[in-house]
């Protein structure tokens, strides 16, 4: 390969670098304007990992006194609480695998199971705001 070649495609590679952090903060920043957004009407909004399938989508999860949000720039959604039949904090997925850095929040609502990736720190927060409860269990899920 020519020298010419070599610095052409090193060039190539940095631009694609630079692309590529480009829109990766971009991502983020937008995450943590939904994130600044939610708090001051929520009582707990962080980060997260929705699990779908082999994906792991990042996006801000929020709870507020009736409502479980989710969302990124291309997805807006909404579970009332009312409608969570079960809660659980978890070290694994479904799947089986094993989360090494962080929880799993598991929600089931008639019969559909959504699972987020809290960091620790954040699910401690969550565990506190939103506990554990099983279908069945006298009482209701609620936001404490």
């Amino acid at each position: 390969m020519s020298t010419m070649g070599a610095i052409t495609l090193v060039g190539i590679v940095a631009v694609a670098a630079l692309v590529w952090f480009f829109f990766r903060n971009q991502a983020t920043h937008h995450l943590q304007e939904l994130m600044d957004r939610r708090k001051a009407s929520s009582k707990v909004a962080t980060m997260a990992d929705y699990v779908e399938g082999m994906e792991h989508i990042p996006l801000v999860v929020a709870l507020s006194d009736s409502s479980f949000f989710y969302e990124n720039r291309d997805l807006q959604a909404e579970i009332e609480l009312s409608r969570v039949d079960e809660v659980e904090f978890d070290s694994e997925l479904s799947t089986g695998k094993e989360i090494e850095h962080g929880r799993v929040l598991r929600l089931r609502s008639h019969g559909r199971v959504f699972e987020f990736i809290l960091d620790p720190a954040s699910a401690s927060e969550w565990e506190k705001r939103l506990p554990p409860h099983r279908m069945g269990d006298p009482g209701v899920v609620h936001a404490g």
